[in-house]
C-alpha cells in the first residue's frame, strides 16, 4: 500500500537570499521546457501593448507558488484556508473581477505582511491577521493586493522578464516577493547578486503611482464589499505610529509598501467620499483569530487556562469564538469528551458554521470515526460543494471508515474547484493506494511533491509508477511525458 507523508513539506532551511545568487544568470541562460506545455513567457510589450494570456499567467502563478511553498511555512489548516479564501472571494466579487481566478493562502509567520504574485496568488502572513483589530482592517490589506492584480501592476512591472522561461521567472519573482518580507529588501538582493539583480528588483518594485492606485481601487473594493473604507488609511497610520512609539523595526508591510503622509492623506480623502458604516465583524474572522491564538501555546492545557481566564475577566471580542478556541485546545490535549461537549453546544446554536462542523468531525476521527460524522459532512457539502475544509474533512473521515472510493470520488470532484492544493493530492494518493491502484497513487504523490517544490521526490514517484506491472500504454505515455518534463525542470534548477 502507498504510504503518503502525513505532514506537509516543511520549509527549506536554506536562506532565501542565497537563492538570489542564481538570479543574475536568469537573464542570459536558456532553459529546457518544463511540465507546462508553453514554458516561454510571451512578449508583454509596453504598457499599451498586449499582456500574457490567462493560461500563461496561470502557469507562471503555479510555478511561483511551488517556490513559495518550498521556502515558507504555507499553512494547510483547512478551516483557516477556507476563511481567507471566503473573505478574499468576497472582495474579488466586489472588485468587478468575478470569474478571475484568485488563490488566497496563509503563511505561518508573525510578520505583519502580505504580497501578491502572478496568477492571482495572494499570501497573507498570520501576523497580519492577528494584528488587524477588525475584519475591515484585514480586508483593507487584501483589497490593496487584489487591486495590484486587477490593475495589472504585476504584469506591467514584469515586462523585463519576458524572455525568461516560466520556471526561471517564477523563482526570481518568488525570491523578490519574499525577500523584503524576510528582512532583506533591495540591499540584500544587491549584495547577493550584484547590479543585475538590483536592477531587476528596481524594475519589479511597485511604483509610487502603483501604490496610490492600489489604495484608491482597494478602498472602492472595501466599500463595495460592505467594509469600512477608512480601515485602510487608519490601519497603515496605526502601524506607523506604533513604530515611532516603540522604536522598533517597521512592519514588513510598510517596508514593501512604503506609506508617506501624503499617501495616507490621499487614501483618507478617498475614503471620506463614502458614508461611515459601523461594520460588524464576521464570526469566522473571530474564529480564525482565536484558532491562531490557541495555537501559540505549545501546551494546549495552557491555552485552555488562558482562554478560560479571558471569559471570566471579560477580555474578549467574541464569546463564541473564545469557547471555540477552548474546544480546539481541548481537542489538542486529547480531552475528547470535553471537546465534543463544547462543540455540540456551539452547533446547537449555529449548526451551519463550517468551523464547528469540521471540529466535531475531528473529534469523531480521534474517537475512531463513525458514520454519523460522515453523514453530517455530506449534508454540509450539499450546501457548499466547493468548500475546502468540508471536502478534506469528508475525505479524511471516509478514509478512516475504510471508504477509500468515496473519498477519492469526492476529492476528484473538488479538483474542479481547485486543482493545486497539495493536501488534496496527498489524500488522493492514500485513497488510490488503499484501493490497490498503485499507478494512480504514485502519480498523485508525484503531483503532491511537485506542488510542494520537491522535484526529486516527484521524479522518484513517477519512476516507481512506470515500474508497476500491467501498466497500460495510455498511462505509460502520460507518465513518460510527466517524467521528461520533471527531469527538464530539475536540470534547469541544477544549471542555475
Amino acid at each position: 500500500m502507498i504510504s503518503p507523508p502525513r505532514q506537509m513539506h516543511s520549509p527549506s532551511s536554506q536562506p532565501l537570499f542565497t537563492r538570489l545568487i542564481l538570479c543574475a544568470l536568469l537573464l542570459i541562460t536558456p532553459v529546457t521546457p518544463t511540465w507546462a506545455l508553453d514554458t516561454r513567457l510571451p512578449d508583454l510589450g509596453n504598457s499599451a501593448g498586449g499582456l500574457m494570456t490567462p493560461k500563461q499567467e496561470r502557469d507562471l502563478g503555479r510555478a511561483f507558488m511551488r517556490h513559495v511553498r518550498g521556502s515558507q511555512k504555507v499553512m494547510d489548516d483547512p478551516v483557516l484556508i477556507d476563511y481567507v479564501q471566503h473573505l478574499g472571494q468576497k472582495l474579488v466579487d466586489a472588485s468587478g473581477a468575478r470569474g478571475t481566478p484568485f488563490n488566497f493562502f496563509l503563511i505561518d509567520d508573525p510578520q505583519i505582511n502580505a504580497f501578491a504574485g502572478p496568477g492571482g496568488y495572494i499570501g497573507i502572513f498570520t501576523g497580519l491577521l492577528l494584528t488587524a483589530e477588525t475584519e475591515s482592517e484585514l480586508a483593507a490589506v487584501m483589497a490593496h493586493e487584489i487591486a495590484h492584480v486587477t490593475q495589472q501592476h504585476l504584469l506591467r512591472a514584469w515586462e523585463s522578464t519576458s524572455q525568461m522561461s516560466i520556471p526561471n521567472a517564477a523563482i526570481l519573482l518568488a525570491a523578490i516577493a519574499l525577500g523584503a518580507a524576510a528582512g532583506g529588501g533591495d540591499a540584500a538582493a544587491a549584495a547577493a547578486v550584484g547590479s543585475q539583480a538590483a536592477l531587476i528588483q528596481q524594475q519589479i518594485n511597485f511604483t509610487r503611482a502603483n501604490e496610490q492606485e492600489a489604495d484608491r481601487v482597494g478602498i472602492d473594493i472595501l466599500a463595495e464589499a460592505g467594509f469600512e473604507p477608512r480601515a485602510m488609511p487608519s490601519f497603515f497610520d496605526r502601524l506607523g505610529k506604533a513604530n515611532r512609539v516603540y522604536a522598533t523595526k517597521l512592519p514588513e508591510f510598510l517596508l514593501t509598501h512604503p506609506v508617506t503622509s501624503n499617501r495616507t492623506a490621499d487614501a483618507l480623502g478617498r475614503a471620506e467620499k463614502f458614508p461611515y458604516r459601523q461594520t460588524a465583524d464576521d464570526l469566522r474572522y473571530h474564529l480564525a483569530r482565536i484558532n491562531l491564538i490557541q495555537r501559540r501555546f505549545d501546551r494546549p492545557q495552557d491555552a485552555v487556562r488562558e482562554l478560560r481566564l479571558m471569559l471570566e475577566d471579560g477580555r474578549f471580542r467574541n464569546e463564541t469564538a473564545v469557547r471555540y478556541g477552548i474546544a480546539l485546545a481541548k481537542l489538542r490535549a486529547d480531552q475528547l469528551d470535553a471537546a465534543a461537549q463544547d462543540i455540540d453546544a456551539l452547533l446547537v446554536k449555529q449548526p451551519d458554521i463550517v468551523e464547528f462542523i469540521v471540529a466535531r468531525a475531528q473529534v469523531d476521527l480521534e474517537r475512531g470515526a463513525n458514520s454519523g460524522a460522515l453523514k453530517r459532512l455530506k449534508t454540509a457539502l450539499t450546501a457548499a460543494p466547493g468548500n475546502y475544509a468540508l471536502n478534506l474533512s469528508y475525505a479524511e473521515t471516509a478514509l478512516a471508515l475504510g471508504k477509500a472510493s468515496a473519498a477519492e470520488k469526492q476529492l476528484r470532484r473538488f479538483l474542479d474547484f481547485r486543482g493545486d492544493e497539495p493536501r488534496v493530492f496527498q489524500l488522493l494518493a492514500r485513497a488510490a493506494g488503499e484501493q490497490g491502484r498503485r499507478v494512480q497513487g504514485h502519480s498523485y504523490l508525484a503531483e503532491f511533491y511537485h506542488l510542494t517544490g520537491e522535484l526529486e521526490s516527484a521524479i522518484l514517484q513517477i519512476e516507481i509508477a512506470l515500474k508497476q506491472p500491467q501498466l497500460s500504454f495510455y498511462d505509460a505515455s502520460k507518465l513518460e511525458a510527466k517524467l521528461t518534463a520533471l527531469k527538464a525542470e530539475q536540470k534547469a534548477e541544477e544549471e542555475r
